[in-house]
């Protein structure tokens, strides 16, 4: 007989306060702009940490009063700290511990919206705020991991906590309904890049000079975390049949994670000249110059909440290869702004890579229209407007005051120099 999951073990974290909306209540405040705290689970690289600094970056500071905390340090935080954002870090291992930490943080900076990224601000965040009486609870929902049965039970047990789930695709949409959080209001908010950064002439990249490649080179590359859920072993059992059908071609995977030695032992194990023609980068921290090296850039992961190195690729002109797998296909339309093939097909994805190398002009074409597909729909601005959007809406049935009326972007968000924008280059994902 299956049992129902039991809602997790609190440990007097909390003081036994029930997970319900009702338990946040609205205090007196004297701060003139509501206060948003954006919780990050973990500081390293990744999608969820490119989103989170997206936010914000852009957010408007001339209506909000932003924090940012990170649950762990890393390199995100690292860099978050390099462009000018204060982030602090709460870095308690121990989860009823830092629930209590985070609860007494949350009433001291009398904070009026919680934003949580990834699964571990979201378990942690949402009992603190219940404890500390914060008026509103938002979480987005960055991953398409199949999650334990008891972190799918913990997230069902949470969920009528949160006043709003953000999702970047219909896809994971209908996983998180799948796992039973149907309690909670969800929005629809795809990811965004920069598109003036992207639009920027590239910077220096010396890829090519670094690598001593020769003029001729058609560069394949995937920029993705080292990890078995992007697929990269199926890219390299590829290469071999797309070196032979296209001398030319060289393969560049940008990136780091737990399977760099495994993958660069497979890569070196392939017949031929294959092993020689695959370059591994590692970590870089200018991707838009980069990709803007790349003749075609390619994704084969095996689920993919929506894939924002696509979007970085398409906003650069770059023409796309993807698995049709999670949120890409509603970026990506096969045959209009990219191709699309099978999940763990190795001999589909060399077929669409040698079908783009051979044509120049499929690669022009394919190209320019992903960068039509970025600037439409799928901009930074668009992105930050709908999630402000959302706040207003929440902090207003919050009961919040001090919600000023909407500015102009231009005053809120003055235009970056060139210079400032190279700066925000961002780790590979």
């Amino acid at each position: 007989m299956t049992q129902t999951p039991l809602a997790p073990d609190h440990e007097g974290a909390i003081a036994s306060a029930a997970y319900r909306r009702h338990r946040r209540v609205q205090r007196g405040r004297g701060h003139p702009r509501p206060r948003i705290l954006q919780l990050l689970a973990t500081g390293g690289n990744g999608g969820a940490q490119e989103s989170y600094t997206g936010l914000l970056l852009h957010l408007d500071r001339s209506r909000y009063d932003v924090r940012a905390l990170s649950l762990s340090r890393g390199s995100a935080v690292q860099r978050l700290r390099r462009l000018g954002v204060e982030v602090a870090v709460l870095d308690e291992p121990d989860d009823a511990g830092a629930v209590e930490e985070l609860a007494a943080w949350l009433r001291r900076h009398e904070i009026d919206l919680l934003h949580a990224h990834m699964f571990r601000a979201e378990a942690l965040g949402v009992r603190a705020a219940v404890a500390a009486g914060v008026p509103a609870v938002v979480a987005t929902v960055h991953s398409s991991r199949v999650r334990s049965a008891g972190d799918v039970a913990t997230l069902a047990a949470l969920s009528p906590a949160l006043d709003r789930l953000i999702v970047p695709s219909r896809s994971i949409l209908a996983k998180v309904r799948h796992e039973g959080r149907g309690a909670t209001p969800a929005s629809i908010i795809p990811n965004g890049v920069d598109l003036q950064r992207f639009s920027l002439p590239a910077g220096r990249c010396a890829l090519r000079s670094v690598y001593s490649l020769p003029e001729d080179a058609l560069l394949v590359g995937v920029v993705a975390r080292l990890e078995a859920e992007k697929g990269h072993r199926f890219l390299l059992d590829a290469f071999p049949r797309i070196l032979a059908a296209v001398p030319a071609a060289w393969l560049v995977v940008v990136g780091e994670g737990s399977l760099a030695g495994e993958l660069a032992a497979r890569a070196q194990a392939l017949p031929g000249a294959a092993a020689r023609r695959i370059l591994f980068t590692g970590r870089r921290d200018d991707v838009s110059a980069l990709i803007a090296e790349l003749d075609v850039a390619v994704l084969p992961s095996l689920r993919e909440a929506q894939g924002i190195s696509l979007l970085e690729a398409m906003a650069r002109g770059r023409p796309v290869v993807a698995s049709a797998v999670g949120g890409i296909p509603e970026v990506v339309t096969d045959g209009r702004d990219g191709l699309l093939v099978p999940r763990a097909d190795p001999a589909a994805l060399a077929s669409a890579l040698i079908r783009l190398l051979r044509s120049p002009s499929l690669r022009r074409r394919l190209g320019e229209a992903g960068r039509v597909t970025v600037a439409e729909r799928f901009s930074i601005e668009a992105q930050v407007r709908r999630i402000e959007a959302l706040y207003d809406e929440e902090l207003q049935r919050a009961g919040v005051r001090g919600i000023p009326s909407r500015a102009k972007p231009s005053a809120a968000r003055p235009p970056r120099s060139t210079a400032e924008r190279s700066a925000l280059e961002v780790p590979p994902r």
